[in-house]
């Protein structure tokens, strides 16, 4: 698994930072900046590429596409950069996908962990997640085509994320160069393994309600300070669940952002401040 890594190798607080199900670590090169940039020497940003994306490797089984798995996945990750540099203070920002696993890390008791999840931000997900939004996504998960130019990419994946919210023309082509590589046969393909697609396309209405309960309880059982991000259009985080979670569990501090459905990318300016501040408070 590969990660970027932002700020002061040493720095014995860890912000890690987990991106949504078929984007990758360098979503985050904004607000790691913005954090180096309030925290100098005292932050170490971790941005890892999940198993099948971006520069991590590809998995042989698709079924092990799961969040079970990229939990031991980061717990391993951890367990190396503790022994780098020990890991003091443990942040958390994991964005769709990536706040799932990250309840999987804070909410699982007894886990082999350098040192406990005091901040957790979970940008636009929670242990509901709506049917028609993964419906949506399923329709063109697992479609990484070709294209000629980076630019040809970008238009095409602003296709199926106007949800995303308002970017310049400069913002979403910076965000979609790292989402593409080189194809095999020329030109350039997007970044992940076709096969994450496997998992979801399974995945049936009634099972996916019957894992919200457990879900729920990792939820409950977190015990840190926890901010909860949510595009204001939405369709995978319901305002109904979020308001819920503002009343259970860690007791999340919600903030919702105008004009924005799923996810909130944390380039816009108010977006990065308010997960900045969360994940830099002592």
């Amino acid at each position: 698994m590969a990660y970027w890594s932002w700020g002061n190798p040493r720095a014995g607080h860890v912000v890690v930072c987990v991106h949504g199900l078929s984007r990758q670590g360098r979503d985050f090169d904004v607000v790691a900046q913005a954090m180096v940039q309030r925290a100098g020497d005292a932050v170490r940003v971790v941005c890892p590429d999940v198993v099948g994306r971006g520069r991590s490797d590809w998995l042989r089984d698709p079924q092990g596409y799961a969040v079970p798995t990229y939990v031991g996945d980061m717990l391993a990750m951890l367990g190396q950069l503790h022994q780098e540099a020990p890991v003091t203070d443990l942040s958390w920002l994991g964005t769709s996908m990536g706040g799932l696993v990250g309840l999987g890390v804070a909410g699982t008791p007894g886990l082999p962990l350098p040192a406990p999840v005091r901040r957790l931000v979970l940008n636009d997900v929670g242990p509901t997640i709506q049917w028609q939004a993964i419906q949506r996504i399923g329709e063109y998960l697992g479609k990484t085509g070709r294209f000629e130019t980076v630019q040809q990419a970008a238009d095409a994946m602003w296709q199926i994320s106007t949800s995303f919210g308002p970017h310049t023309p400069e913002q979403w082509l910076a965000l979609s160069g790292p989402m593409v590589k080189p194809h095999p046969e020329g030109g350039l393909t997007l970044h992940y393994d076709p096969a994450i697609a496997v998992p979801l396309r399974a995945l049936t209405k009634e099972a996916a309600e019957q894992g919200q309960a457990a879900v729920w309880a990792l939820y409950d059982a977190v015990t840190a300070r926890t901010l909860l991000l949510r595009g204001a259009h939405s369709d995978l985080l319901s305002r109904d669940t979020a308001l819920e979670m503002t009343g259970r569990g860690p007791r999340a501090t919600l903030i919702e952002f105008m004009g924005v459905g799923h996810a909130p990318t944390l380039v816009a300016p108010d977006q990065v401040d308010a997960t900045a501040t969360f994940l830099l408070a002592p």
